[in-house]
């Protein structure tokens, strides 16, 4: 496929001249140039800046006087078949909007840019791509991402960046211990009436389902899970106890229940990225993933399918948190997470805040005394080196997270799952794609179920 006739056309009138690149992004992002389009009202600002980068929203509105935002999915689509491009070329002028070029761009010797077709890329030298940018402004917008990386998280203290984090972004007055300054929710009576329960040696099914029959509003929930065509149960469910011994079994419904009991804990916020999964979807596909990967390892080698599970569904815990402890600052964070959607959510965390929802829900875990398998696999769930204890739910959430996200799910970045931890995780690449394909097939059915909790 050729490039873009506008493209094509822009390029010839500027004499540019460039190497047409076939094939996915390339390796190394050091070259990439990366694009955004942001719009201000009416006014709308094509912004160029390097791969590996943060786009610094509030930089951006120092330099230009204005306040930037991402261009909606659904205008930035409409855009693009304007210009009969299939993405927005990382090119000045070529949507014919004004344009806004990262300054530390000249410093690259040769530059890499999408040609507004998928697959397709331009290879430019400095040179040529200075004389594209005769219809530019230049400008200091980005952030290095590099900087903003932690060493090895087992050497973070993640109490106190948190304490100095609420301490700088809230007005609530320091006191001597963090969990009595953060006004969080207490452990939901549902949930420490599961967590005895875990550890009863004499715990059954009966003693469950009065627990969870106790919340008429969990009961229902779990119900309309094993009555999910998903998992395809015959006949009827009418009752925690049918959903336990016919559907889901007792591992798993305690998991559950104990997932959407604390979930539930925290309200939802007002504000919310867009362009991102909603956060119950997520939630129940990235624990449905994790029960299918799980799946997939031989039976000796195989973690708890519960706790798996209950990890999946608490993975994103720690963006209520975010929520719940920053108000005044969440939805400058989540317009910055739409301007950079290719970033992984930590790096704007650290720059915005200084700590990560990875660290504040990894800490509330450990502060309700949930197991150590869940505190570390929330936790570490972003670190693919992390081998400490817990690491394996850890490392699956990191697994299923990258294997939904090419399917347009979740939030993880783009990039390629190493081997080492399919090796140690004893598991096979290309079954766990099968699997999380499996999951992505019944998209309807965990649709359905996640709506049933929002609601």
């Amino acid at each position: 496929m050729a490039i873009p006739a506008a493209v094509d056309s822009l390029l010839r009138k500027q004499n540019i001249q460039y190497r047409l690149v076939d094939g996915n992004a390339p390796e190394s992002r050091d070259q990439v140039v990366q694009t955004a389009l942001l719009h201000a009202g009416l006014e709308r600002l094509h912004v160029l800046y390097p791969a590996g980068s943060l786009l610094d929203l509030n930089a951006l509105g120092q330099l230009t006087g204005r306040q930037w935002q991402a261009l909606a999915p659904g205008e930035l689509r409409k855009l693009c078949q304007q210009n009969q491009v299939q993405q927005a070329p990382a090119l000045p002028a070529a949507l014919g909007l004004p344009t806004l070029v990262d300054r530390s761009l000249l410093d690259r010797p040769t530059l890499t840019l999408s040609s507004g077709a998928d697959d397709h890329w331009l290879h430019l030298d400095a040179e040529q791509f200075t004389h594209c940018l005769d219809a530019a402004a230049l400008g200091d917008f980005s952030v290095d991402l590099s900087t903003l990386r932690h060493g090895k998280l087992e050497q973070v203290e993640d109490v106190e960046h948190i304490t100095r984090a609420v301490a700088d972004f809230t007005q609530l007055r320091m006191k001597q211990r963090l969990e009595e300054t953060l006004e969080i929710p207490p452990l939901p009576d549902t949930a420490q009436r599961i967590i005895k329960l875990r550890v009863d040696p004499y715990a059954d099914m009966r003693s469950l389902s009065t627990i969870v029959e106790m919340d008429p509003a969990l009961a229902a929930q779990v119900v309309s899970w094993a009555a999910s065509p998903y998992y395809a149960a015959p006949g009827k469910i009418k009752s925690v106890h049918d959903a336990i011994v016919r559907v889901l079994g007792f591992d798993l419904v305690l998991n559950l229940a104990l997932g959407l009991a604390l979930g539930k804990s925290l309200g939802l916020p007002k504000d919310a990225p867009k362009g991102f999964t909603p956060y119950w979807q997520q939630a129940v596909y990235v624990a449905t993933a994790m029960e299918a990967l799980v799946g997939c390892i031989r039976p000796e080698r195989r973690p708890t399918i519960g706790l798996a599970y209950l990890t999946g569904l608490l993975h994103n815990f720690g963006y209520l948190l975010l929520a719940e402890i920053f108000p005044p600052h969440f939805s400058s964070y989540c317009r910055y997470q739409e301007a950079n959607p290719l970033t992984h959510y930590t790096f704007i965390e650290r720059f915005l805040l200084g700590i990560t929802r990875d660290q504040l829900a990894g800490w509330l875990m450990q502060m309700w005394a949930m197991p150590e398998e869940i505190c570390a696999g929330l936790r570490h769930q972003s670190d693919a080196d992390y081998t400490g204890p817990g690491a394996t739910y850890a490392n699956l959430v990191y697994v299923a997270m990258r294997l939904l996200r090419p399917h347009g799910i979740g939030n993880a970045p783009l990039e390629e799952i190493p081997d080492a931890l399919f090796k140690r995780l004893h598991l096979d690449r290309n079954k766990a794609v099968e699997a999380i394909q499996h999951v992505v097939d019944s998209s309807e059915d965990i649709k359905t179920i996640a709506a049933g909790i929002a609601a």
